[in-house]
């Protein structure tokens, strides 16, 4: 399985942008479905977004469609997430994962593996 490593997280102003990337180490990169996932302290992992393998089709969560967008370079091993419009409950943890198994429209963290460290995304007001 690939290593990934998330970078690119800060602090920010609400209302600024930032651009995270999860890069990976493995020849797998470009085979698999993508996703974001964040983890604000003492909550449950939530959905961000994710990318199909091929680039033909995302999903973004109803909290941050229209301010994020989720995209990939499978030449050089990356996957982004375009964040604009930020705002304090941004404010988490946001790591990169892997497809297991299951439908594209998964959002479960169960469905998804291969996460990394994560970077820290905060918000202020």
């Amino acid at each position: 399985q690939v290593q990934l490593v998330e970078s690119g997280g800060g602090l920010v102003q609400a209302g600024g942008s930032l651009t995270l990337s999860c890069a990976a180490s493995g020849r797998t990169f470009s085979t698999t479905t993508m996703a974001w996932f964040r983890q604000a302290p003492g909550k449950e992992r939530e959905f961000v977004a994710s990318i199909y393998w091929n680039s033909g089709w995302t999903y973004h969560a109803t909290s941050v469609k229209e301010r994020f967008t989720i995209s990939r370079d499978n030449a050089k091993n990356t996957m982004y997430l375009q964040m604009h419009n930020l705002k304090p409950e941004d404010t988490a943890v946001y790591y990169c994962a892997r497809k297991k198994v299951g439908p594209m429209t998964a959002t479960s963290s169960l469905d998804f593996s291969g996460w990394g460290q994560g970077t820290q995304v905060t918000v202020s007001s």
